[in-house]
């Protein structure tokens, strides 16, 4: 099988690594691939992959059986429509189903109707409306989101009105925007491979979302994911019980179903598990977090799959667990500081060719004389792996130093909640 990767993300990064270990592959490339993938597939650099025309050429040209899509742009420009069209085998939610992910308050009105959890929310398309509900809840904490696709989690979460209204006054002047309620709880990431007649549940993860320690600052796009936790079976059930299970049946019901990936944010709250949104798609960080312990070979869940026996595989995970932190640019998430150089990566350490070593996986870096160049926010996943968080914790510090640059930053904490409890 001829494999095509789509993105240049850490993310994107990760799925074309664990592509790299199958031994069911004769060609593997990445579009546009980014300094890390370069080192296990070909580049495609010159290829749009937001692009169904530029996609298709891409795959003619280099005889391209499957293409796999983990990320969101190319999702939301109909990519996989197109592909389809064309006869060539895709891995990724088609535009139908975009709309659990690209509109928040269909999710919403799509949960209701499948009585599964999700918080209490309103939808705003106005300051006024905006201004006189949150006048009559003085106080009260709420999260704000952008109603449709936003990348990087733009949202806020705030009891304070003036700080509610402004970042509001900013989303409302293109878009309409949801309104939730505050719920405390422990945040998990859980993916699950879908097919026509089943699901595959994948390492459930949790992900650190917000800037500073403590899960306080502003919302970035993750800096930071853990892999596996440890919660219950009986809640592990709930999960699927209640949120994965009528999900399905509700996508099925609704002719949403696809074959793909369908990514759950859930709370983990007091009274149980709360969907907080779906993605139609990879999480970035979870994904870095997941990729390294799963020993399945992916070509064999893909092909399982357009078998429509996923539900039949056995999923292989090892006995590691992993802490991903990921270094940022200075500024970022408000402004990140750009073409900043890395500092020289031992070739060891930066093409993963030890597991002495933790992984890395790279986003915003780009590559120009031999140099590598930050070209945005989040630049580089770092994995530590370990037998239990503590060792994985402790690598990926150990190490976070290899990757620096003027105004390189991270959290210092993540995974620490987990061992210190």
């Amino acid at each position: 099988m001829r494999v095509l990767v789509l993105g240049s993300g850490a993310k994107d990064h990760a799925i074309v690594w664990w592509f790299s270990r199958s031994r069911l592959i004769d060609g593997l490339y990445a579009a546009p691939g980014n300094v890390g993938t370069e080192a296990v597939a070909v580049n495609l650099s010159d290829v749009d992959p937001s692009n169904p025309e530029a996609v298709y050429e891409a795959c003619t040209n280099n005889r391209i059986d499957f293409v796999f899509i983990g990320t969101e742009a190319p999702l939301f420009t109909g990519v996989i429509d197109f592909l389809n069209q064309h006869g060539i085998d895709t891995f990724g939610a088609p535009g139908y189903a975009l709309k659990l992910e690209g509109d928040r308050c269909f999710a919403r009105n799509f949960t209701n109707r499948h009585n599964i959890s999700c918080p209490a929310y309103h939808l705003f398309s106005d300051e006024k409306s905006l201004e006189a509900f949150l006048l009559r809840h003085p106080d009260k904490l709420f999260v704000v989101k952008k109603n449709t696709l936003s990348p990087s989690r733009i949202m806020i979460e705030s009891s304070n009105f003036d700080n509610l209204m402004a970042f509001s006054r900013k989303l409302l002047s293109t878009d309409s925007i949801l309104l939730e309620e505050h719920l405390d709880g422990m945040p998990i990431t859980v993916s699950v491979l879908l097919d026509n007649n089943g699901f595959l549940v994948l390492p459930y993860c949790s992900e650190y979302t917000k800037s500073d320690e403590e899960d306080e600052g502003a919302p970035t796009g993750g800096m930071g994911s853990i892999c596996p936790i440890s919660i219950p079976d009986a809640l592990k059930k709930r999960v699927v019980d209640e949120i994965i299970q009528p999900t399905i049946f509700g996508m099925k019901a609704e002719r949403l179903a696809y074959k793909g990936v369908l990514t759950f944010s859930i709370i983990l709250t007091k009274a149980g598990p709360v969907l907080v949104d779906y993605h139609v798609r990879f999480n970035d960080p979870a994904t870095q977090s997941f990729v390294p312990i799963i020993e399945n070979d992916i070509v064999e869940l893909m092909e399982a799959m357009k078998a429509n026996t996923i539900s039949s595989c056995n999923l292989q995970v090892s006995n590691e667990s992993t802490v991903c932190v990921v270094v940022a640019s200075k500024g970022y998430p408000e402004n990140p500081s750009i073409g900043k150089e890395v500092n020289p990566i031992s070739p060891i350490k930066k093409f993963n060719l030890s597991r002495s070593n933790p992984f890395l996986f790279f986003g915003a870096v780009t590559q120009s004389d031999g140099k590598l160049l930050t070209s945005g926010g989040r630049c580089v996943s770092v994995v530590g792996h370990g037998i239990n968080i503590i060792e994985a914790n402790s690598m990926a510090y150990a190490h976070i130093n290899d990757v620096s640059f003027d105004g390189a930053w991270h959290r210092k904490d993540i995974g620490n909640k987990f061992f210190e409890e």
